[in-house]
């Protein structure tokens, strides 16, 4: 008789590699010789799945997310883990979701080269410090990293690209904004490249208290990390002496000249949790409850989260997407955030639908132009086919 813990195990083990198995890691270290090193000091690193057949010459660069270290403290805590660490990254992951390499689940992308950038440095790959302090000795250096990184995949094959995408989930969704069309200049001419934001779409807003938590969070990690340089030169020239708000894609995305694809829900889960509601302006923890989940909600928090959604349509809005023949969009109304990271939301039989389309299907169309794809779901609570609980916990952030 098997235990219940080894059977949980096995079959763990047999759900892995119907989603494609687990992708051993590469550690990139030449990179540390020029400088581009998480923020202990060690190489970056990354886990590729080469493709095959007729996706041989074809690229998926999708960017970990994780969130960002904006103080020396923060830093200093994030070095101890894989999101500042190689030295403590899994050794072998398992791709799901946009990264499956199962056609039935993954049918316009399963045969790509795949590959998962980890994120080791706290700013969204944006960070460039030359001196390291030796009173923390940690290293600043996102930027290097990401250049780094494309420069050694473009030596193993991606110089010959057919088609190319720059994706990520959450700071990596971030990332994938703010250097899609540097991606693009990185590669041939002849390449198709389009750029995938899943969850990245962070907004500009007060929180409850009238504050400005997020704008302020955020010009500190430009700060501590130097990002501004490295923040796109077509936003940071038009925003005068407030280049830090480049951070936020609703400014940075008017100027963008790739194609984008935003995949995020109109109730984001980690912005309704840390940029309407964060705990440094709910001291009295009105919006403990209601933050796990929103049936718990007052009527009047409700009025505030539906009043949040307006703001991040209007937002979204403003970067011209809804009138592009090149970009698209898919805005769920689930309590999420990251939805490509998983087979159970990108395509399967519980997958969230918006408009009868699911993830899988709205970026395949999107990607090979088979059809405009402008989704926008109602709003919440009207639809059925999202999880019933918050869909962060276990996603690939």
């Amino acid at each position: 008789m098997i235990g219940s813990s080894l059977l949980a195990c096995v079959l763990t083990i047999i759900s892995l590699k119907a989603e494609g198995a687990s992708v051993g890691i590469t550690f990139l270290q030449d990179a540390a010789t020029k400088g581009a090193v998480c923020l202990d000091g060690s190489p970056p690193a990354y886990h590729f799945d080469k493709g095959s057949g007729t996706g041989v010459n074809n690229w998926i660069v999708h960017m970990e997310g994780g969130g960002w270290c904006e103080d020396v403290a923060t830093c200093l805590s994030r070095k101890k883990t894989d999101l500042g660490s190689s030295k403590l990254m899994v050794k072998q992951f398992g791709f799901s979701g946009l990264l499956s390499s199962q056609q039935k689940s993954n049918p316009d992308f399963y045969n790509w080269n795949r590959i998962k950038v980890r994120y080791c440095d706290g700013s969204s790959f944006t960070g460039d410090v030359e001196a390291v302090n030796p009173a923390n000795n940690l290293f600043f250096r996102g930027n290097r990293i990401f250049e780094a990184i494309i420069a050694d995949l473009l030596a193993k094959g991606m110089q010959n690209a057919n088609n190319a995408i720059l994706s990520g989930c959450s700071a990596g969704g971030l990332a994938s904004i703010l250097h899609c069309d540097r991606f693009r200049d990185l590669l041939p001419a002849t390449t198709k490249v389009k750029c995938i934001s899943d969850a990245g779409f962070f907004i500009h807003a007060k929180d409850v208290s009238g504050g400005q938590h997020i704008e302020n969070f955020y010009s500190q990690v430009a700060k501590l990390h130097d990002s501004i340089k490295n923040l796109p030169a077509s936003c940071t020239s038009r925003m005068g002496t407030r280049p830090e708000l480049c951070f936020f894609p609703q400014y940075v995305v008017q100027t963008m000249q790739t194609p984008m694809f935003f995949i995020n829900s109109a109730y984001d889960s980690w912005q309704i949790k840390n940029i309407l509601a964060p705990s440094a302006a709910d001291k009295a923890k009105a919006w403990k409850s209601c933050k796990l989940d929103l049936n718990k909600c007052t009527p009047a928090q409700l009025k505030v989260i539906q009043d949040f959604r307006d703001e991040f349509l209007l937002a979204i809005n403003t970067t011209g997407v809804l009138n592009s023949s090149s970009g698209g969009m898919f805005i769920d109304s689930c309590y999420a955030h990251c939805q490509i990271g998983k087979q159970i939301t990108w395509s399967s039989d519980t997958s969230p639908v918006v408009d009868n389309t699911k993830i899988a299907k709205a970026v395949g169309d999107w990607y090979y132009e088979r059809s405009t794809i402008k989704k926008l779901d109602c709003p919440y609570p009207c639809n059925p086919t999202c999880p019933k609980v918050d869909s962060e916990s276990g996603l690939d952030v």
